[in-house]
């Protein structure tokens, strides 16, 4: 979709509902985005508009959104792309690895990124489900590369870990 100020691709879609029944859309590029946002500081209703403005403060470009968007976790398999539509990580896992890239978004979202709340008391559980999610994919790679041997230590090492789990579960 283009801007609906010039022939560029649109980046920024906003729709503004006005009444009960109506609404206005907006197809902007980055460079009218940031016009719009600029005159609608004047605006007292201008939530929206600083919400944007946060969001261009990233500096995100579209380009390097489309990098982004095609890293996945080695873990789950989440790509980055799937998380902003979502809006919902895979794994504990992902945290660790799409760190540099979800510290910004924190910042702007919480304004901190310490957590200072409860935590949950089977942490370790979580840490035991996020490796045992890696060995399961690690498994079908090996048998789609037909490295059996590699496959049936795979399955061995999880037989192993969910005996101990259930174990633990049991006591």
């Amino acid at each position: 979709m283009k801007c609906q100020y010039c022939e560029k691709p649109a980046t920024f879609h906003i729709t503004e509902i006005t009444e009960p029944s109506g609404s206005q859309v907006m197809h902007l590029c980055e460079e009218h985005a940031r016009g719009f946002l600029q005159k609608e500081e004047a605006n007292p209703v201008a939530s929206i508009a600083s919400a944007l403005a946060k969001q261009l403060d990233l500096g995100q470009t579209k380009k390097d959104l489309e990098e982004l968007d095609q890293k996945a976790c080695p873990v789950c398999g989440i790509s980055f792309f799937e998380f902003r539509n979502t809006g919902r990580l895979g794994c504990p896992f992902d945290y660790s690895h799409f760190a540099a890239d979800l510290l910004p978004l924190m910042t702007n979202i919480h304004e901190s990124v310490e957590h200072v709340g409860k935590r949950p008391r089977r942490s370790a559980a979580a840490d035991s489900q996020a490796l045992m999610i890696q060995l399961r994919r690690e498994m079908e790679e090996a048998v789609e590369r037909e490295d059996y041997e590699r496959a049936s230590e795979i399955r061995d090492e999880l037989k192993r870990m969910e005996q101990a789990e259930e174990g633990a579960n049991e006591s």
